[in-house]
């Protein structure tokens, strides 16, 4: 027995042996096999993917501007006298008209007598609520407000451009004309295109102009007549609409669309009206550029235009808070103008304008 198991004892030795004398390690578990593909990371979020904060808020679009209390016409009570520029005039009648289509019983009047006029009546007299004006009243004027206890508060309403214009075939004023030119075009003093410039050809100018009653025709005589022919406003006065009213092939008509077929028909005419007139008719005619300068809705906003002007209203704070139809009414005026004033042939005050009148109005009422 013991002989056997030293045999079994010897051969383990010797296996032993053979094995480099240490006896096996038991196998180690081998590393798991690499896969082909390595299995890849979660992808990295991209930027779009990250959770972004939320954004600034921006301001609200202007699109409509500031908005004021609404006004029931309806409830408006009292009667309103306005007075002043017959350019503004037409503005004026129309948003007086639709305040009285929404329920206003009360009386409007509304004289056209010229802005000098009309802040005489409004500075010296006190008579009326309101004066319209196409201008900036001035120092002088302030003055006399200030004398009778008025501080007048201006309300811009509106933008006054005029578009002079010509057949599309006209082929001579290409580069538009001064206002020297044009104030000769529409004088006594030219009959045929070449008495303006030698350059231009021997045919007669046929002119289109709005009539005698239109704010329009005051205020061409004014921005283009009398810069040429007033040199003093007490010995010249009415020389400017005299030249034009003698002036030859002339004629007049309170209907912007007799001007637009008369100037659309005849290669040799032209005419002048309403800017806004113009770009419905703008595919019949061709607008001129006036000192080299186009007109454009920009250039107008930004006064580059010649015959481009700001319209107003001029009220004061006291007068609104003793008579608040004439308040209710100068809000109906700022909320709806920008809806009527296209219609009437001017161009809406920039936004930026519009928003002062309105805080102007709200700072006055509070």
């Amino acid at each position: 027995m013991r002989s056997k198991l030293f045999v079994v004892l010897f051969v383990v030795m010797m296996l032993v042996a053979a094995c480099g004398g240490q006896p096996a390690a038991a196998p180690q578990p081998t590393a798991a096999p690499v896969a082909q593909e390595q299995p890849t990371m979660a992808p990295e979020p991209t930027k779009a993917a990250e959770p972004t904060a939320a954004p600034e808020p921006t301001a609200a679009p202007a699109a409509t501007g500031m908005m004021l209390p609404e006004v029931n016409p309806l409830e408006v009570k009292g009667d309103i006298i306005m007075a002043g520029s017959s350019t503004v005039y037409p503005l004026a009648e129309a948003i007086a008209e639709r305040f009285k289509d929404e329920g206003y019983a009360g009386n409007i009047t509304i004289d056209s007598i010229g802005s000098g006029a009309g802040f005489e009546r409004f500075c010296k007299a006190g008579e009326s609520d309101i004066s319209n004006a196409s201008r900036a009243i001035k120092d002088s004027e302030i003055e006399s407000c200030k004398a009778i206890g008025r501080e007048p508060l201006e309300i811009r309403v509106g933008t006054d451009a005029l578009a002079v214009v010509v057949n599309p075939a006209n082929d001579w004023l290409k580069d538009g004309v001064t206002l020297e030119e044009l104030a000769k075009i529409y004088s006594k003093d030219a009959v045929n295109w070449s008495d303006v410039n030698p350059a231009w050809p021997k045919e007669a100018i046929k002119r289109f102009s709005p009539g005698t009653d239109s704010g329009t025709f005051d205020y061409f005589i004014e921005a283009v007549m009398d810069k040429a022919y007033v040199k003093d406003a007490k010995a010249d006065k009415g020389k400017g609409e005299e030249a034009l009213l003698g002036a030859a092939n002339l004629q007049l008509s309170e209907d912007d669309n007799v001007l637009v077929q008369g100037v659309e028909g005849d290669k040799g005419a032209i005419g002048y009206f309403g800017y806004a007139y113009f770009q419905e008719n703008a595919d019949k005619l061709a607008a001129l550029k006036i000192k080299g300068v186009e007109p454009t809705a920009e250039t107008v906003d930004k006064n580059e235009y010649p015959l481009a002007r700001p319209l107003f209203i001029y009220t004061t704070a006291q007068i609104m808070q003793d008579k608040p139809q004439v308040a209710s009414l100068v809000n109906f005026f700022l909320t709806n103008v920008n809806e009527e004033i296209g219609a009437v042939g001017y161009f809406p005050a920039n936004p930026a304008a519009l928003d002062q009148a309105k805080q102007a109005w709200l700072d006055a009422v509070k």
